[in-house]
Parts: C-alpha cells; structure tokens; sequence
C-alpha cells in the first residue's frame, strides 16, 4: 500500500494545526523570563505529566529499529533503565530541585560551585542536551513521507519544530503538548490493532518469536547493556526534567506526575515494543529504523495511514521543540548572557530566541555529522553524561566539599576528556581502548575526584 492523497492531507493539516495552537497567544508586552522558561511555577499536574511523558519518545523510530534486530532487548535499555533513575528522581531529587527555586541546571553549578562552572556547566549540557537525534528522525520521516532529498528533510524538520517556541517558550510547548500525547497513544493503539487482525494476537506473537528476540540481551554484550543502563542516568541530568520541576506549583506536584508518569511510560513501552514485534513478522526492510512506518504501510488502510504517521510526527516534534528549547535557555541565557556583561541586567528572553537559531544551526550540522539515531544518542551520553552527572548531584543534596575552583573545573572537564579520547583511539584502532566502553573510564574518574575531594573534606572537619 502506498501513501495516498487523504494521508498526505491529514499529515499536512496536522502540522498547521500545531503552529496555529503554539504560536498565538494573549498578546503581551514583554514576557519575564521566569514566565518563558518555567511558566511562572503555575504548571499543574495534567500539564506536567502529558509534557513530560510525550517529550520522551523523540527517538521512537530507533526505538523501532532496536526491536526489530534485537526483540525484547529494548526495553531492557530504552525502559527499565529509565523508570528506575524517574523512580530516583521523585522520591529523592524532585522536592530538592523544585525547592531551590532557580531556573536551569547550569544555576545549580554556578549557585554551588561559582560563576565560571557554571558556564563550564552549561557548554556540556548543551551538548548533551542536543535535540540532533530528534531532528534526524523527523528528517527521515518527512524523506520517507514526501520523497524531499534528506538534507533538505532535516532542515524542514528544525524549522517546523522551533517556529512556535519562539513566541511562546514553554507555555506554547505544553500547549501542544496535549495534542502530541493524545495522537501517540492514539496512533501506536491503532497500529497494533491493525496488526493483531491481520495476523496473531500478542500473546501468540511473543510465543512464535526466535529465542533471539527472547533475549534481553539481544545478542549483546553484558557490558553493552549496562552502558546503556547507566547512560540513563541522563535522567537525573535531563534539563526537560528539571524544567518541569521547577515549573510545577508545589513539589508534590512533581513527585505524583512523575509516579503517573512512569506508569504511562511503561503502558506506551509496552504498545510501542509490541508494534516493533510485529514489524519483525510482517517486513523485511532495507533500513530497520525504518521499521514503524512500513507496518504502517502494510497493516493500515488510507486515512488510518495518515494518523499513524502524524502520531510519528507528534512524538518526534514533542521532544524536539522541548530539546531545542532547553538547548537554547542554555546557550542563550546561561553562556551567553553570563558572558556579556552589558546584557547582565537585562531580561535574557531575547538571547534565548536567538539561541534557538544557534541550536538549529548545531543540531543541524550534526545530524549530517552522525546519521545515526542510536548511535549519536550513544555518543553523546558516554562522552559528556560521565563529567557532569557527579558533580550535579553534589550540588543538589548540598554536600560541602573543599576544592578550589580549579580543582572544580578539573573534576568537570576531566572525565569528559578521557572519555573523548577513548573514543577517538578506539575508532583510530587502538584495540586496547575497545576493551572497556568510554563511559566507564569517564566515570571512574569523576569518581576518583569526587573520593579525593569528600577524603580533604573529612579531614579538614
């Protein structure tokens, strides 16, 4: 079945849709940066968990590609890992962070640790923060709906997916947020449906399955696994999380949402994983990431074609335009607003949208860098999640350490450089650098430093 005229209108009305409902809002003079950026702590408990749970998907066609090639193994690495680290952070972070009342993770380096880490800070987590992946995937997506040259794709996609946070920042994103959340279960529910009448209920599915698919490892190392399982430690980091923390009303608030939130991880987990299977019984395809939208093609008839595809568009651009958003609150306001000092009394809100066009930019050039959805998001975590995950924590539960602030900036920037070069030697084909993943070396020397660093503090007490 090919793509058919009623699909391409109803993909097309999606996306005006979703610029006319973020971009206009009640006209205002200007707009404080707290309002911008954590919706002036009014967020409430619907708009917290449908924001936080439909940013969370943006890699949804890796997600279908891992499933494909290695069965139940996805959940093992894109969900158990994650609810354990949510789990973390609503019983032991949450109240803390929304109890600093401040605006970005970088202000919890500069409030800790002085004014030159935090701008340290902030470069790594923009960074690590980069929506790229994302942007890749929507590229993809729009290449196989609309046959456009790839390039041109992920130029279109970074477009579409920032217009409207200009405007209206994170109260246009939750905003549309509603949308996105309602279209991806939607979508997923009625594509394994569809499957299931066209073939074999899900419990025969999982029986009929090779004992490959069976395998929470799926084939792979041990150590593959656990790498995976500790990048999600991302969580604890994750500006989209700490955003919303700070956005609630109360930090009660923020401890129910993420409860609520990981259940309906896990229900989407479940119909995504579960859709993926059934890819491996109905196609063979030429690109595995490939894997959702050709079931679609196989199992759905016109018009529910077009649906399932936008509930792909909605789950990439939910993550999107919260990536580019905190990527760009990074850039602008937290490096670039610290930096100038002419600027320091003004409200950042006007260096944060020119941020966004800075991000772009990035995001741009490196999914051109990396075309590769699981592999950039693997190499940007092993690098960068190793030299600042520690030194965060630290910050939050208030721990008092004695260091100067060279030794800070050390204990930041070192980690992230062994990892660097042990990534860079193992592709150059220093096999001994093969041996152990570039995570681990990053954060056992982030652990070294934090030991050293809490031994000097005992013994000066």
């Amino acid at each position: 079945m090919n793509i058919t005229k009623i699909d391409i209108i109803i993909i097309i009305a999606y996306f005006i849709f979703l610029v006319l409902l973020g971009f206009f809002r009640k006209p205002k003079a200007t707009i404080s940066q707290r309002d911008y950026i954590i919706h002036g702590r009014k967020l409430s408990l619907p708009g917290f968990v449908i924001s936080l749970v439909s940013t969370w998907y943006g890699a949804i066609l890796g997600v279908g590609e891992n499933t494909y090639l290695y069965g139940i193994q996805t959940w093992f690495i894109f969900g158990l890992p994650y609810y354990f680290f949510a789990v973390i952070y609503a019983f032991w972070l949450s109240k803390k962070i929304w109890s600093k009342n401040i605006l970005s993770i970088p202000d919890v380096f500069r409030s800790s640790y002085g004014e030159n880490i935090g701008i340290i800070s902030a470069v790594f987590i923009f960074l690590l923060s980069s929506p790229a992946p994302y942007i890749l995937s929507l590229g993809v997506l729009i290449n196989f709906v609309f046959d456009i040259e790839l390039i041109w794709c992920i130029f279109i996609a970074t477009g579409f997916s920032t217009i409207y946070v200009w405007n209206g920042g994170i109260s246009a994103i939750v905003k549309t947020d509603f949308l996105q959340m309602f279209l991806m279960f939607a979508g997923f529910f009625m594509l394994v449906c569809f499957a299931w009448y066209n073939s074999v209920s899900p419990l025969e599915l999982y029986s009929s399955l090779p004992d490959s698919h069976l395998d929470p490892l799926g084939g792979n190392s041990l150590q593959y696994i656990t790498v995976w399982f500790f990048i999600a430690i991302w969580t604890i980091i994750d500006p989209n999380f700490f955003q919303r923390v700070a956005s609630v009303k109360s930090a009660e608030i923020a401890k129910k949402g993420l409860i609520v939130s990981i259940f309906l991880w896990f229900i989407f987990d479940l119909i995504t994983i579960t859709a993926g299977l059934y890819a491996f019984i109905f196609i063979v395809p030429d690109n595995p990431v490939m894997s959702y939208p050709l079931l679609g093609l196989k199992v759905l008839p016109p018009g529910f074609l077009g649906l399932f595809i936008v509930s792909l568009f909605a789950i990439i651009m939910s993550t999107i335009d919260s990536m580019s958003f905190v990527n760009a609150i990074t850039i602008g306001r937290d490096i670039l607003w610290r930096l100038r000092k002419k600027d320091s009394r003004k409200n950042p809100v006007f260096l944060i949208k020119n941020g966004l066009i800075i991000v772009a930019i990035l995001s741009i050039s490196l999914s051109i860098l990396i075309p590769s959805v699981v592999k950039m998001l693997f190499i940007l975590g092993s690098l960068f999640i190793p030299g600042v995950i520690i030194p965060f924590i630290n910050a939050i539960l208030n721990k008092k350490l004695h260091f100067t602030e060279k030794n800070m900036i050390i204990w930041i920037v070192m980690p992230i450089c062994i990892s660097t070069l042990s990534f860079i030697m193992a592709k150059l084909g220093f096999q001994q650098f093969s041996v152990i993943e570039p995570f681990y070396l990053g954060m056992f020397t982030s652990i070294i430093f934090f030991g050293y660093f809490r031994m000097k503090s005992n013994n000066k007490t």
